[in-house]
């Protein structure tokens, strides 16, 4: 595939893992598009190494689109892991630094 058809493919699965996986959506466009980017490249990774299969064989290809899907999906809900944790982080630290109390 070229890269505007991988940029398609990332923005699609990107927006229909957003819908799948619940959180706090607070990341725009590019970012959903670079987590399906990232996603589809690592659910065709996982699904050769794991179930031997090709799943780049096209870009209308079913297995194509299941397997970035997914990868996105994994992908944000990681993301969403990530991101509440250095949020929390940055929230306690700054209710220090300026002397309020959460009593």
């Amino acid at each position: 595939m070229g890269v505007i058809a991988w940029i398609v493919l990332g923005l699609a699965s990107g927006m229909v893992a957003k819908m799948l996986v619940p959180g706090r959506d607070s990341h725009g466009l590019i970012i959903t598009t670079l987590i399906g980017i990232g996603g589809a490249l690592l659910g065709g990774f996982l699904a050769t190494q794991l179930f031997h299969i090709d799943s780049t064989q096209g870009f209308f290809n079913l297995s194509t689109w299941v397997t970035a899907i997914a990868g996105a999906a994994i992908v944000l809900f990681a993301f969403h892991q990530f991101e509440g944790r250095s949020k929390g982080r940055k929230s306690r630290r700054s209710g220090r630094r300026h002397g309020y109390s959460r009593r």
